[in-house]
């Protein structure tokens, strides 16, 4: 896979990396170097942020409708 640094010195992961590790808008990632290596990590601070993105969502548009379809009161 590859990404292309943009003018502002940006870049965007894939869609798979992203998906694969549960990343969506506001995820912090500490960024290390090793060598001549960039090392992106996510700041995982809670068991909920560790599983995101493990488990499917079959039958739900988005995590906040299967929130929503558990019953549990909404945090906003």
């Amino acid at each position: 896979m590859e990404a292309t640094v943009a003018e502002r010195g940006q870049i965007t992961l894939p869609k798979a990396v992203r998906d694969a590790l549960g990343l969506t808008k506001g995820t912090l990632l500490k960024v290390e170097l090793d060598g001549s290596r960039i090392v992106l990590r996510k700041s995982v601070d809670d068991a909920i942020s560790r599983a995101r993105g493990r488990f499917a969502l079959d039958g739900f548009e988005s995590p906040e409708a299967a929130v929503r379809a558990t019953g549990e009161p909404s945090k906003s």
